[in-house]
């Protein structure tokens, strides 16, 4: 029997056995299944996090009195707050003895609701109080108008920056350059347009208003804040200089004793995609260890209608014998039909892991991705499932007794 005989012999044997062959395979299938949907979605969700970081730049970290990222229990969150917060007084002493770094801004955030004339938008509006050089440490543009400047900032002024979410809601068909918005009751001019930026994680990144961080601390000087500090330098060789000098300087200016960890935590794009994937490598881990269980069912369940098949044509294989097949051939049979089997629910499990995987892609609104390493492992991992579990069933066919089962 040659190789396109066994193809057809094996197809025709699952159609007979429709929902046996079904019900083996369906292990087969949750097995890949997991193993290539937990891996698109993980690299979705990768390549999301790298470009949506990149906006904070390859030159630029941040200070914060949090970690960016805390996974650890009760206590460890404890550990943070009980920190002195980030000042503003803190950020003015930073802001006169760094000299490698080329910017550095300081803002504050909270969520809120913002007027112009009968209309509002909902209360979910981010405001920033910044320093005048925020834009260029976080690298957004002006579009129309200007940024806050030190005067803004001397002054306390009620200016404000607004982008395109907020000027579709509030003012599409004026312009927006010098009109009134209220934020909190208070009366903003607006002096400047952000140009738009799209969505990151799923969010608008253009539902953002910016007003001077001396005006938002005099608005909200009830709330216990705690600031971030946003650092930049031009060239990437300054960078770890710059980064080694404010480290040094904010522990000086904190009173942070030598010998004792900083009480503030410093991060940068890099970092964070750093800690993003060690995360993503313990997802993957676990996805792994579960999908293996399921392949290890599977194999069982291939075994098990390779061992009924080699029972239901034990007279096929005396006759074969009979007429000159060798035991060899029987086994290559039964090895590739118990192959052809698991390859077959290893296809329908890839296709449907790049199809889960992706829905992520269109949640975020990025690019779906196809993991060929990942289908190249798992075709592999179907191959040696076949030949593993399908080896006893063959060998026992192949070493039946060509007399014995004519009497069959």
């Amino acid at each position: 029997m040659n190789f396109k005989e066994i193809i057809f012999s094996s197809l025709d044997s699952i159609k007979q056995n429709k929902i046996r062959s079904f019900l083996t395979l369906l292990g087969v299938i949750i097995g890949i299944f997991s193993i290539i949907g937990v891996m698109t979605a993980m690299n979705v969700l990768s390549s999301s996090i790298e470009t949506n970081l990149s906006s904070l730049g390859t030159n630029t970290f941040q200070i914060q009195k949090y970690p960016s990222i805390n996974i650890g229990g009760r206590g460890s969150r404890r550990k943070y707050h009980n920190r002195k917060n980030l000042t503003y007084d803190d950020y003015l002493k930073l802001e006169k003895r760094i000299q490698i770094a080329d910017y550095i801004s300081g803002e504050d955030w909270h969520y809120t609701m913002i007027r112009f004339e009968d209309k509002k938008t909902r209360p979910n509006v981010p405001v920033a109080g910044v320093t005048s050089e925020w834009d260029y440490t976080n690298n957004y543009i002006i579009k129309e108008g200007r940024m806050i400047t030190d005067e803004d900032i001397r002054h306390q002024s009620n200016v404000a920056i607004i982008a395109k979410d907020v000027i579709d809601k509030l003012m599409p068909q004026y312009n927006p350059i010098g009109q009134k918005i209220k934020i909190d009751g208070v009366k903003f001019k607006v002096v400047g347009v952000w140009e738009e930026r799209g969505s990151a994680f799923g969010q608008s990144k253009d539902n953002l208003v910016v007003i001077p961080l001396t005006t938002h601390l005099k608005m909200f000087s009830g709330r216990r804040t705690s600031l971030h500090y946003c650092i930049s330098t031009i060239s990437q060789s300054t960078f770890e200089l710059a980064k080694d000098e404010v480290i040094h300087n904010l522990r000086t200016i904190r009173g942070v004793q030598p010998g004792e960890e900083n009480d503030f935590e410093i991060f940068s794009n890099s970092s964070l995609i750093e800690s993003f994937n060690s995360i993503m490598d313990a997802i993957k881990m676990g996805g792994l260890i579960i999908s293996s269980i399921a392949l290890l069912a599977a194999g069982i369940g291939i075994m098990n209608i390779m061992l009924v098949s080699v029972s239901e044509r034990t007279r096929e294989i005396g006759i074969r014998k009979s007429i000159g097949a060798k035991n060899n051939d029987i086994m290559r049979q039964f090895l590739l039909e118990a192959l052809i089997l698991t390859l077959i629910g290893g296809i329908v499990g890839i296709v449907l892991g790049i199809f889960a995987g992706n829905i992520l892609a269109i949640v975020l609104n990025v690019s779906g991705v196809i993991p060929w390493d990942w289908i190249v492992i798992g075709v592999l991992v179907c191959s040696f499932i076949g030949a593993v579990f399908g080896t006893y069933p063959a060998m026992k066919a192949a070493k039946l007794d060509p007399i014995e089962a004519l009497r069959h």
